[in-house]
C-alpha cells in the first residue's frame, strides 16, 4: 500500500487532550498524523502522548508535572473522486502531579469530523501533486466540569476530557512527490466557541512541512520522514475576558517512519520542541509521540 505522508499538527479538537498547568495551550490540539493513501476506506488505532512541566517563577514551590495520553479510533472514507471524510474518536487519560496533589481523569474526549475536498491531483512522468482543502467540526462529547470562579480555572480547564464547546476547523494540504522523494505542507486554523461556562479556548494557527522518502524492501514499504511543525495559540477567555498566562507559540522538529504490508500499515512519530513561549517561560512543552496501526478496507 503506497503511503502519502500527511504529517501535521492540525488543531481540530481536544482529542489528544494535551494540557499544561498555566498556558492553556495544550487542550484543543489534534494531531492528524500519517494518513494512508487509500482507494476506498480505512480504519485504525493510534496511541499518542505529550508531557508538560511548569514551575512558577515567583513561587518555585508551586509546580506541575503533566502527562497526557490518548487512545484513538480513526477512520476515513473516499466519497466519489473529490471528497474524503475523516472521523476521530478519542479516549483520554490525563495525569497531573502538582504541589496540590495528584489528579487523574479519563474517558471519552471530543469527537471530530473533517471533510476534505480534492482541488486537484496530477500525475506526470515521475511527479505527483495533490491539493486538498478541508473544513471540520469538533463535537463536545467529552465532559467539561469546572468552577468558573476558581483561581486555577486555566489549569482545571486544561485537564478536562473535553472542551465543552463546538469548534470549527479549516485546513489546506499540498503534497508533491518526485520519484521516491516528497514534501508535504499543511496549514490550518481552528476557531473555538464559548462553552456553557463562558470559557473559550484560544483559537489556533498551525503549519507544518515534512520531507519523506518512499522505499521498498521486498513486499514491505518503508517511508522515513522528518520535518518542522509550528503552532500559535491565542489566549483563552472567561466571560469574554482574557486569562493571564494562556496561549503561546511552539516550534518542533519531528521524525518518524512508516511501514506498509499489503493492506496494513504501522508507524511512529516523535516530536521535540526547538523553541517555545508559554506562560512567560514558566511552562515547558516536552516530548510528544505517536504510534499507530491502520488497515485499508
Amino acid at each position: 500500500m503506497r503511503k502519502i505522508i500527511f504529517l501535521s499538527i492540525l488543531s481540530l479538537s481536544l482529542a489528544s487532550a494535551n494540557a499544561c498547568e498555566i498556558c492553556g495551550c495544550g487542550l484543543g490540539n489534534y494531531y492528524i498524523g500519517i494518513m494512508p493513501h487509500f482507494k476506498s476506506k480505512f480504519i485504525g488505532m493510534r496511541y499518542q502522548f505529550h508531557s508538560f512541566r511548569t514551575r512558577l517563577t515567583d513561587n518555585p514551590s508551586e509546580f506541575s508535572k503533566d502527562f497526557y495520553q490518548t487512545v484513538e479510533l480513526w477512520s476515513g472514507w473516499n466519497i466519489g473522486k473529490r471528497f474524503q471524510l475523516l472521523t476521530f474518536i478519542p479516549f483520554n487519560f490525563n495525569h497531573q502531579v502538582s504541589d496540590e496533589g495528584t489528579t487523574n481523569l479519563s474517558g471519552l474526549g471530543d469527537i471530530a469530523l473533517l471533510l476534505n475536498y480534492r482541488v486537484f491531483e496530477s500525475k506526470k512522468n515521475k511527479t505527483t501533486q495533490q491539493l486538498l482543502l478541508g473544513v471540520g467540526l469538533k463535537i463536545p462529547t467529552g465532559r467539561f466540569e469546572i468552577e468558573p470562579g476558581d483561581p486555577d480555572v486555566a489549569s482545571l480547564a486544561n485537564t478536562q476530557r473535553g472542551s465543552g464547546s463546538t469548534d470549527f476547523m479549516f485546513n489546506a494540504l499540498y503534497n508533491v512527490q518526485v520519484a521516491s522523494w516528497g514534501i508535504t505542507t499543511n496549514a490550518s486554523y481552528k476557531f473555538n466557541t464559548d462553552n456553557k461556562d463562558a470559557y473559550k479556548f484560544g483559537n489556533k494557527i498551525s503549519a507544518s512541512s515534512f520531507v519523506y522518502y518512499a522505499a521498498r524492501a521486498g513486499k514491505t514499504g518503508i517511508s522515513p520522514n522528518a520535518g518542522l511543525l509550528f503552532e500559535h495559540t491565542e489566549a483563552s477567555k472567561l466571560d469574554k475576558e482574557k486569562i493571564d498566562l494562556t496561549g503561546g507559540s511552539l516550534l518542533q522538529a519531528a521524525a518518524g517512519t512508516e511501514f506498509s504490508f499489503k493492506k496494513m500499515a504501522v508507524g511512529f512519530n516523535v516530536q521535540l520542541p526547538l523553541t517555545q513561549d508559554f506562560a512567560e517561560g514558566q511552562t515547558k512543552s516536552k516530548v510528544k509521540g505517536m504510534v499507530h496501526i491502520t488497515f485499508a478496507l
